[in-house]
């Protein structure tokens, strides 16, 4: 049988365009999937997706008529089970074999071999290979029973009686096979080769699609459709540079994927064309003239060289017109409102100081069981003011900036745009005169926002930070709102991730433990159990975040098992495993403390870690002993100064005593005496072996 390639195309109304890029991938990696699994693809068969604003496909290659045969092996029974003793098949057995359907002349091939536990029967047994046709059938309906639609709408179909539940109303579904129509079926429609190109400038509707082949081409040519949804991104970004170039000298449109994702996701054929506004409208804070115009409009606007905002932006059209004029004018007429009511709303917003707003956080509610946001400024000031003292940052500016940082959230601009609190905050507050460290702690209390944003650029911002996030997670895990799953609805594991940032990359001299202390106090503190699933929350996170930059399992395991408090010596510590771990006497040292490590464990009550010189009897005991009071000293030097590495190679000179000590002593002596003693000088050893990371935790 020849192989040829194949088409799937399904025609819907328009879908949503911030989903697309999801939906159309989900569509072409289910189809591809379903059908390799299935055996209908050849060897070398390469994938193209489609996904515009009302199409669906792909165009796969190297597509099988039909699969190959299948021969299976079917496990049956034991064949105590199935044959008596003279060999003859038991009821049972006949059963089985009829309901694949076979009889009892088969019983003389089956086959015995050992599954391990019994010989066992096997039925050897053909299974046709699908049929292009029965293969596209069954791997579109597993397809669309598990795209990601995030609305499932239901609708009637055109005979008035069924319904279909589906992300929108689907209108038409190719299945070309080279040039053959597959007879497939989804979603009611009945598979064809007709699709329509683009709703206003296609030159031929419906257009026939002659082979699967031609599809893209026909599209493009005919349609006037670009259905590749990364070769439409990449045409707007092209366009987008060239107008930009064309806008002025060193504009450039603003950088936003998730734009440009949603933007591609609107347009069947797009067309870049240059607007402007005018410029009195730049006396607004350019944030919210960029958030007005990508958020409502969708349009890119303009930055200089120096990331200022022009009074010219670019509009994403999906038509061509020979003049464009009526276009922009009319997108310019669109926006001009837009604009107007951001420049009343930041002229409204700066007649009331943020001072003036404080009180009406007590009318607005935070959580029904924590409070207004008012009483929850409070505990913030609380826990900021002790962090402030304890990393020595001016406490007035400290208190000043956390008491109105969200005060902005009653103005009517983040009323409109909630994506700018803080940052409005920031500008109201240079408004009213307040030092520029205020003003920018102000916006950098919300600070990181998201993966790899940036950390507040001052320490009065980096404490209003710290603050702000601890009392989020101190206060929801006071009342048990952990996150659990995926589902994380008041993004602690962001708070998290955002709090370790700053100790790690800012290097804060404080502990996570003197943090949570803090944060606890306003709320009367946490019970044993909240705090300790908080902490361990926080090494949760820590680990995640350590693994993603390349420190392996072993390595963090070993660090993070002591739980050390000062986050900001982690990498140190992770630095000088790695360097430890690749000296000649590392694994000898790591097996050793495992098992000083498992000798302690057992021993009822803690062992405390001395040594009476007095009472060491062996010379092995004695040596070790004696190398370790010459070793420790140097390495409690090096980690009290955060040489961690020194610390632990000096730990090296311990393996020839270590081994010599296990080889020769017993340390479960008899005498009480004898016995206590030793595990003094284990514990002795385990406290000295242990002070950066968990050795132990190395060992194979």
């Amino acid at each position: 049988m020849s192989n040829k390639n194949l088409l799937i195309e399904l025609f819907v109304e328009e879908l949503p365009p911030k989903a697309l890029k999801k939906i159309g991938d989900a569509f072409a990696q289910g189809l591809l999937a379903s059908l390799k699994a299935q055996a209908l693809l050849g060897a070398n068969s390469t994938l193209t997706a489609f996904a515009s604003p009302r199409r669906l496909g792909i165009h796969l290659t190297d597509v099988s008529e039909q699969a190959d045969d299948k021969q299976i092996a079917q496990k049956l029974m034991p064949v105590t089970v199935g044959l008596t003793a003279d060999g003859n098949a038991t009821p049972a057995l006949l059963k089985k074999l009829a309901a694949l359907g076979a009889d009892a002349s088969a019983v003389a091939s089956l086959k015995r071999e050992s599954d391990g536990k019994a010989e066992v029967l096997f039925f050897n047994s053909v299974v046709t290979g699908a049929t292009i046709a029965e293969g596209v059938q069954k791997a579109l309906e597993e397809t669309l029973a598990k795209l990601p639609i995030p609305k499932v709408m239901t609708y009637q179909l055109a005979n008035g009686w069924e319904s279909v539940n589906f992300v929108r109303p689907a209108h038409g579904l190719i299945v070309l096979h080279g040039a053959d129509v597959l007879n497939v079926s989804a979603l009611g429609l009945k598979s064809g080769s007709t699709t329509h190109g683009h709703r206003f400038e296609a030159g031929i509707d419906p257009l026939y699609i002659r082979n699967a082949d031609s599809y893209e081409k026909q599209l493009s040519n005919e349609g006037a459709v670009i259905p590749s949804f990364e070769a439409r991104r990449a045409e707007i970004a092209r366009q987008l540079k060239e107008a930009a170039a064309k806008a002025g000298d060193n504009l450039q449109p603003i950088e936003d994927d998730a734009l440009l994702d949603e933007v591609t996701g609107l347009v069947e054929r797009p067309n870049v064309l240059i607007g402007q506004f005018e410029e009195a409208f730049l006396d607004v804070p350019q944030e919210c003239l960029i958030l007005t115009m990508k958020a409502n409009q969708k349009y890119f606007p303009l930055l200089d060289a120096q990331g200022n905002l022009s009074n010219k932006f670019l509009i994403v059209s999906n038509i061509r017109p020979a003049d464009a004029s009526l276009v922009i004018g009319g997108n310019e007429r669109v926006v001009r409102p837009r604009l107007a009511d951001a420049k009343f709303f930041f002229d409204q917003d700066r007649k009331k100081s943020l001072e003036s707003r404080l009180s009406g956080l007590d009318k607005v509610v935070y959580h029904n069981k924590l409070g207004t946001q008012g009483e929850r400024v409070q505990r913030v000031q609380k826990i900021a003011a002790a962090i402030a003292t304890k990393l020595g940052v001016d406490t007035q500016q400290v208190d000043t900036a956390v008491r109105l940082a969200k005060t902005d959230l009653l103005t009517d601009m983040v009323g409109e745009f909630p994506e700018l609190q803080g940052i409005m905050g920031r500008y109201y507050a240079q408004h009213d005169g307040l030092p520029a460290v205020v003003a920018d702690a102000i916006e950098d209390h919300y600070k990181p926002r998201f993966a790899g944003d940036v950390l507040p650029r001052n320490p009065v911002g980096t404490v209003a930070a710290l603050a702000d996030k601890l009392e989020t997670l101190v206060g929801l895990f006071s009342i048990g709102q952990v996150p659990s799953g995926d589902k994380d609805p008041f993004a602690l594991r962001r708070h998290a991730l955002g709090i370790i940032r700053m100790l790690t990359e800012g290097r804060l001299d404080i502990g996570i433990d003197e943090l949570i202390d803090a944060a606890a106090a306003p709320f009367n503190g946490l019970s044993p159990e909240h705090r300790a699933a908080l902490l361990s929350f926080f090494f949760d996170r820590l680990a995640n975040a350590l693994r993603d930059q390349g420190y392996s399992a072993q390595e963090i395991d070993a660090v993070l098992a002591l739980q050390p408090q000062r986050l900001a010596d982690v990498t140190s510590r992770l630095a000088a495993v790695r360097a430890f771990a690749a000296l000649p006497e590392a694994a000898s040292l790591a097996a050793a403390n495992k098992r000083v490590s498992n000798i302690l464990k057992k021993i009822e009550g803690e062992v405390a870690a001395k040594v009476d010189p007095s009472l060491l009897k062996e010379d092995a005991e004695i040596a070790l002993n004696s190398t370790l009071t010459s070793v420790k000293p140097a390495a409690d030097a090096a980690f009290a100064r955060g040489d961690y590495t020194a610390s632990l190679q000096a730990l090296a000179a311990l393996k020839t005593p270590v081994d010599a000590f296990f080889d020769g002593v017993m340390v479960n002596a008899d005498d009480v005496a004898l016995r206590t003693n030793r595990q003094g000088l284990l514990a002795t050893l385990h406290a000295a072996m242990n002070q950066v990371a968990d050795i132990s935790r190395l060992a194979s």
